[in-house]
């Protein structure tokens, strides 16, 4: 038996999955709401200017390569000691650190430092939020039904894109219920501390979950990994680098076509600040209803199928929509903003069960953990800032859109030659499994 047809034991109540699938708002609310508001925070804490904003996108980079780091650590301890006490620490460490960027000293109070803090409190939440999302699909995973997992994990994506709605929602009402002034002075900080108050709530509904039932079997039969990383580094290389192309098409499709959107409508003088937070909005929105479609389809004709489609999708769609969005009208950039925020989270949806698939029970978080938030690190923190200094650069408005597809074509050849993860269609056609026995 394969780990991929393998049933988890029952045990997980309906409120523990409930609370992992919607915990997901946090995480996702606080990482796009730095980039929703990066345009007034390079103003806060940078004083303005020239080069500030591609600043601030680099240090929104360099923050995320925290997040590898912090993944190894939270999968080490997930796969040693369990699902929920390591989606414990991971929401005391994020509402710690965001309740601390409501409170930093700005540019005005205190100079260049100002930045340097935050910085900072970047890095320590990059560290924090490594082991969210991957603890999170796991748990998911690991407590569905088999034919149910594309569309049980998806739900963390679309709980994602809530919080993602919610920050930039937040985000568009701040700035658009205040003067630039007040915006500049405190109104910045009101953000942040809902930020905090969220993650608070979500700490304490997590401290209702159940364990696992796969880390519970995995006790039980005595089948923990002591050295979880090596142990996949020496049975799951293939896998690694499956999951690595899976998250780096997901990565450079949500935070170049959705997180970065905003940024470019305002720079290229397209649409105000307030007006691009609202399309962000709708954007979000079209994304939470489309996930679960993704996820269930998923379901019916396996992966990779859908995976393939999506990065075909990818090769052309972005092109055309950062093209339209630069100089369209009204009409076109709405459609060009919902087109691209569509495709990343189809690939997100279908994205979440594909990759935690790749990996059995023992040793799955520090798989994830590689693989991912690897991948996350190199296509999702750096390229929002590599999109506005190649629009500088070249002065090509679509350059975002050709980033997206270069990615897609490279991912392309490894999704043609994967096997089938999808416990239904492995079943039904095993001669794509391919799967390795445990």
């Amino acid at each position: 038996m394969t780990w991929t047809e393998k049933r988890s034991a029952p045990g997980v109540s309906r409120s523990s999955m409930t609370i992992a699938a919607l915990s997901t708002v946090v995480e996702w609310y606080d990482f796009t709401l730095y980039l929703y508001l990066a345009t007034v925070l390079s103003r806060v804490f940078l004083g303005g200017g020239e080069t500030s904003l591609l600043v601030t996108l680099a240090g929104f980079a360099m923050a995320y390569g925290m997040r590898p780091l912090g993944a190894i650590v939270f999968g080490h301890i997930g796969d040693r000691i369990g699902r929920r006490t390591v989606l414990l620490l991971s929401m005391t460490l994020m509402t710690l650190a965001m309740l601390a960027t409501a409170l930093l000293p700005t540019y005005e109070s205190l100079g260049p430092a100002a930045g340097g803090l935050l910085l900072l409190l970047r890095c320590f939440m990059a560290f924090s939020v490594g082991g969210e999302y991957t603890g999170v699909v796991a748990y998911l995973l690991e407590g569905a039904r088999e034919d149910r997992r594309g569309l049980v994990t998806s739900t963390a994506s679309a709980a994602s894109e809530v919080g993602a709605l919610l920050a930039v929602a937040v985000s568009a009402l701040t700035v658009g219920s205040m003067s630039a002034a007040s915006l500049d002075a405190w109104g910045w900080r009101i953000p942040f501390f809902v930020g905090a108050a969220l993650a608070g709530g979500v700490w304490i509904a997590r401290s209702t979950m159940q364990e696992s039932p796969d880390f519970v079997r995995q006790v039980a039969q005595r089948t923990v990994p002591a050295s979880p990383i090596r142990h996949t580094l020496a049975h799951h290389r293939a896998a690694l680098f499956r999951t690595f192309a899976i998250s780096a098409l997901g990565s450079i499709t949500y935070y170049v076509g959705i997180t970065y959107v905003p940024t470019f409508l305002t720079t290229s003088a397209t649409l105000g600040e307030s007006r691009s937070l609202w399309l962000s909005t709708i954007a979000a929105v079209a994304v939470i209803l489309a996930t679960p479609l993704a996820g269930t389809l998923s379901d019916r004709v396996g992966r990779k199928p859908v995976l393939i489609g999506l990065a075909l999708a990818c090769t052309l769609l972005p092109l055309t929509t950062f093209a339209f969005m630069a100089r369209g009208s009204a009409a076109q950039i709405a459609c060009g903003a919902i087109v691209l925020a569509c495709l990343a989270g189809g690939v997100s949806a279908v994205g979440a069960p594909a990759t935690a698939e790749q990996f059995p029970g023992e040793g799955r978080l520090s798989g994830l953990a590689l693989g991912v938030t690897t991948a996350t690190a190199l296509f999702g923190g750096l390229t929002p800032f590599l999109a506005e200094f190649l629009i500088k650069a070249t002065g090509w408005n679509a350059m975002p859109g050709a980033m997206i597809a270069a990615v897609a074509l490279a991912v392309l050849p490894l999704f043609l030659a994967m096997p089938e993860t999808c416990p239904a269609q492995a079943k039904a056609r095993p001669w794509l499994r391919g799967a390795r026995k445990r």
